[in-house]
């Protein structure tokens, strides 16, 4: 058996190098032979293969499948069971009737489908994974001479006589002769899908009536050009990538490059695209529906196939990753104009570094693709270094918020010039925009107007023909949504803006903005996108309700008749009124008022004048109603009536909730109480009152009496009214507040229980006292972990236990029972064997036994958990052992608490400072994500495993003379984005988005952030 040497490893390197089309089973290595040196030497065709494990052997020459029909070639007890198969398909077709045959083909054509991308597609994503069809031949024994000797032979046998003479079973690795036993499977599920679909479509044959003769002439043709072609892509495809990728062979183990030319140039995954017209092909020449409808399901099937294991395969085996908010300095412009060839390059690479930057995973493409080695490896990091090569004009960035000069590294990061990088190229120009209906904000007013159109286009599509009623009905509530969403809707709106700055905080939370911005772009952007879906609702309110009238008027047949004319007169006046009310309102306001921009600007000077139609009124807004009842006079309708009558209210509502507490807490005791309208009533109310009481003599005592009880009973039923609503809502803030909290755990909880606990039936036979589990303490000995760092969790159970064992984590008190888990563990679990669990599934293999009787009865271990199976809230936890991959509890621990650093005092130095122990954690220690500050000065960091975010940490190359800003990080996801958001959100109590701290990924903005967000809010 060939053995593991490096002598090989330099040909396969050179290879690579010296010959980009290396065919897929051919690839070249030069020997020269012993003699004269006049004499040319010799080149031997040698392919080298490479096991997972990193065996190097020779790979022998194999042949096609279509050797099975070739009588010269020796066949194997699988051929002769494959063409026994074969032969009887052609013999039921015979001797079935048409209908018969019809039923029989379409049953079994599914079988042989569901055998190729269920079956094939399932056992290759298992080997793709964990190895499964090479441990399974070794967990059975079939290649081991010791314990199958029979069926080793056997299988010998059948492999080689199919096989060259450059074939050794003895000598070849397990996982190249698993793939040759694979092959004679593959064959077997081949032939007889294809034979199957034939047999169908031949027993389905017509011809199709009513059709002209030229029509059946073309329709032949049309189907034999058709499977021509199918035939003609298939063998280009075989020829390209051989039997190697024809049967998958990179599942099993490694070869050389793989170069997809050819026919693969012609259309993406042709032996899965366009390699199957010959269905269709013989769908036109049978002329039958069925065989078409037929031909599409197993098309369909095969792109399945393709998508569900393919694709994935394909990632796993030759993808490479790429860290997201990777800053690779842009190339200066001055050198790409001196050289036309740098400049295609320069830009062709930007674009593809932007798009790679912000995708985890470069898309799978037909073009030359690597396998697996070393050779692989150093390609990577030259591409690397080629990235990181210094600029000869590069400065530090400033490190933020005028932080110290002078100090240690924790307080002041290395100031530094920041370059421009494409990753803070793209996110200058592209933040959260909108794809259709993705990344939808209904706060932004262009996404706002866009669901806005998108409704109305969908209403007039599917609205349906209505009578008259029905169709005032539907103006009437579509000027009431209107009328409700601008006084309530956007009063609420406004409101949360008055009280906690909600609109500037969500821009703070879900936009990305220049790390020196101090917050005013999120103000900006927020009063921008206030203003602009504040005037289309006030324009929409005015156009549903004139809409509402138009519907609803008629015009009068005799105008001088009863009150026609009056009603139409005031009606003008009244439109007129709130014209004129509107305009002198504006003329005072100006911009900044008619759009609330104190609820928003600050630096606006707070002091106000009463000037214009101010003089006069508080509220000149009220008038605003008269144009409603001013409509209502003019339709005459009740409907527009009631519709102006809910506008009052509302307006009502808007300026007692929303403008005037804001008014108050604005500008205080400079707020008159009455305007001039109002004095002047007072004024004449007061003189009328003296009058009267004169004239009224002896009475006026009693009048004055009965005028203040009056006056006392209305004044105290409004203070009375007042102190009930105050003392409610008061009494309700707190209980509101406490509503909302426990509907947050109950959601919680409910997320939780959303799990069917499935529970043992033989527990009787283990000892629960056998089993046991503790939780080793952190760092400091104690049972506090900070969020984010490893927990090991210590087990013991007996011997025999059930090898789909395994472990979570659970909030204490989710659980009400200590035997039975009745709770998701949200997947925060590990398995207790993991090289025994398929991600979450079993693989069912059995226990050890022990060959020594005097063998302990027990088995320990240690788990750990990290990345996605830590919790990642605060909180008190237990651990629990499950017992067969069940809810069985056999033993459990706790609690223990995770906590999360906050700093002492709010700056930035302690800001960053926690920061730099949040943002490693939360990259699992990553040496090649987490920056550069974090990291020891003597001692370089040494990465735990890898996480279930980053298989491969060492693709992204050294970190030598990396010219990145110390304080700048990485993500292999945008899960490792979520933790830190939900971090940052624990840790400082401010909301940020996880595509925000992509695109800020640099400690120094992050806490600039932070620092500004905490300012705005808590003004």
């Amino acid at each position: 058996m060939a053995t593991a040497t490096t002598g090989p490893e330099p040909s396969l390197r050179q290879r690579r190098k010296e010959q980009q089309r290396t065919s897929s089973d051919e690839t070249t290595v030069a020997t020269t032979a012993g003699g004269d040196a006049d004499t040319p030497p010799k080149r031997d065709e040698v392919v080298w293969g490479k096991t997972p494990g990193g065996e190097v052997f020779r790979v022998p020459t194999t042949h096609d499948v279509l050797t099975l029909f070739h009588p010269g070639y020796p066949k194997s007890h699988i051929d002769l069971f494959n063409l026994a198969l074969l032969g009887l398909q052609l013999v039921l077709f015979f001797t079935l009737s048409r209908n018969a045959a019809r039923i029989f083909f379409l049953f079994y054509f599914a079988f042989w489908r569901a055998a190729y991308d269920v079956g094939l597609g399932w056992v290759l994503t298992k080997q793709s994974k964990k190895k499964w069809i090479v441990r399974e031949v070794q967990r059975l024994g079939w290649l081991d001479e010791k314990r199958r000797p029979e069926v080793r032979q056997w299988i010998k046998k059948q492999l080689a006589g199919k096989m060259g003479k450059d074939y050794s079973f003895d000598e070849l690795p397990l996982e190249y002769n698993t793939w040759l036993l694979f092959r004679q499977l593959v064959d077997i599920i081949l032939l007889n899908d294809f034979l199957a679909y034939c047999m169908f479509a031949f027993s389905c044959f017509r011809v199709p009536e009513g059709l002209s003769m030229t029509v059946h002439v073309m329709r032949w043709i049309g189907g034999i050009a058709l499977i021509a072609f199918n035939l003609w892509v298939k063998t280009e495809a075989h020829n390209v990538v051989k039997d190697y990728g024809w049967y998958w062979g990179d599942v099993f183990f490694q070869r050389g490059a793989l170069v997809f030319d050819g026919v693969f140039e012609l259309a993406p995954h042709p032996m899965y695209s366009v390699g199957y017209a010959g269905y269709y092909g013989l769908s036109l020449i049978v002329g039958s529906y069925a065989v078409l409808f037929v031909s599409l399901a197993a098309h369909a099937a095969q792109f399945g196939f393709l998508v569900f294991f393919e694709n994935p395969h394909i990632e796993r085996t030759y993808g490479q990753r790429k860290p997201l908010a990777q800053r690779s300095p842009l190339i200066p412009r001055t050198s790409r104009k001196s050289d036309t060839a740098l400049e295609t390059h320069a830009r062709a690479s930007s674009v593809s570094s932007i798009a790679s930057t912000e995708a985890p995973t470069p898309a799978a493409t037909e073009g030359e693709t690597a396998t697996e080695s070393e050779e692989l490896y150093t390609e990577t990091e030259t591409e690397q270094e080629t990235d990181r090569a210094p600029s000869p004009k590069s400065k530090k960035r400033h490190s933020g918020l005028g932080s110290p000069a002078v100090g240690s590294r924790e307080q002041s990061p290395p100031k530094r010039v920041q370059l421009l990088s494409q990753h803070d190229l793209f996110h200058r120009y592209f933040r959260k925009d909108t794809v259709f209906l993705h990344n939808v904000d209904l706060l932004r007013a262009t996404d706002f107007q866009l669901v806005l159109v998108m409704s109305y286009a969908c209403s007039l599509v599917f609205l349906p023909s209505l009578s008259s009623p029905a169709v005032l009905t539907l103006h009437f509530i579509h000027a009431l949504a209107w009328c409700l969403f601008h006084s309530f809707g956007l009063g609420l709106l406004l409101r949360a803006q008055s009280q906690s700055k909600f609109l500037v905080r969500h821009y703070l939370k879900h936009y990305h903005y220049p790390q020196n911005d101090r917050g005013q772009g999120a103000i900006q952007e927020a009063f921008q996108n206030w203003k602009a879906i504040y005037n289309l609702s006030m324009a929409m309110t005015y156009v549903s309700s004139i809409g509402l009238a138009w519907e609803t008027y008629s015009v009068p047949q005799q105008w001088t008749v009863g009150n026609e004319l009056l009603r139409h007169t005031l009606g003008v006046i009244m439109v007129g009124l709130h014209i004129w009310s509107t305009l002198e309102s504006y003329e005072v306001l100006g911009l900044f008022g008619w759009f609330f921009g104190d609820f928003f600007i600050e630096d606006f000077p707070s002091h106000l004048e009463y000037t214009g139609i101010y003089r006069y009124l508080n509220n000149p807004e009220v008038i605003s109603g008269a144009a409603f009842f001013g409509l209502a006079l003019i339709s005459g309708s009740k409907l527009v009536f009631a519709l102006a009558v809910v506008r009052l209210l509302s307006q009502w509502w808007f300026l007692s909730k929303v403008e005037n507490p804001h008014m108050r807490k604005l500008y205080g005791d400079s707020i008159r109480s009455d305007a001039g309208f109002v004095k002047v009533i007072k004024k004449v109310a007061q003189k009328n009152a003296r009058l009267l009481e004169s004239r009224a003599g002896r009475h006026a005592p009693e009048i004055k009496r009965v005028a203040r009880e009056v006056k006392g009973t209305f004044d105290k039923v409004y203070e009375e009214t007042a102190e009930v609503v105050e003392e409610f809502l008061a009494k309700s803030r707190p209980r509101i507040s406490e509503v909302v909290q426990d509907t947050k755990v109950l959601l919680q909880q409910s997320r939780e229980r959303l799990v069917i606990s499935r529970v043992a039936n033989d527990l009787s036979s283990y000892d629960t006292a056998k089993y046991k589990v503790s939780i080793v303490p952190s760092a400091d000995g104690t049972y506090r972990f900070h969020l984010g760092e490893p927990i090991r969790v210590r087990w013991r159970a007996p011997l025999h236990h059930s090898r789909k064992d395994w472990i979570g984590i659970y909030r204490v008190g989710a659980n009400q029972s200590n035997l039975v888990t009745k709770t998701s563990s949200l997947g925060m679990w590990v398995p207790v064997h993991d090289d025994e669990w398929d991600g979450d599934i079993p693989l069912h293999r059995q226990q050890p036994k022990p060959e020594d009787p005097n063998s302990p009865t027990v088995e320990e271990g240690e788990v750990v958990f990290k990345g996605g199976a830590l919790p990642w809230r605060t909180g008190q936890y237990e651990v629990r052992y499950h017992h067969d991959g069940k809810y069985n509890v056999m033993s459990l621990d706790g609690p223990f608490e995770v906590v999360v650093d906050k700093p002492d005092t709010l700056d930035f130095a302690s800001v960053r400072k926690t920061l730099m122990h949040i943002v490693p954690l939360c990259l699992d220690m990553d040496p090649s994500l987490i920056p550069q500050s974090c990291k020891a000065p003597s001692t370089p960091t040494v990465s735990s495993s890898p996480s279930d975010d980053a298989p491969s940490a060492a693709a992204t190359g050294g970190e030598e003379g990396d010219v990145r800003d110390p304080d700048d990080f990485r993500f292999w996801s945008e899960r490792q984005a979520k933790r830190i958001s939900l971090a940052i959100e624990q840790a400082f109590g401010v909301e940020i988005a996880p595509e925000v701290i992509v695109a800020d990924a640099n400690l120094s903005a992050l806490a600039n952030r932070i620092l500004v967000s905490k300012e705005i809010l808590s003004d």
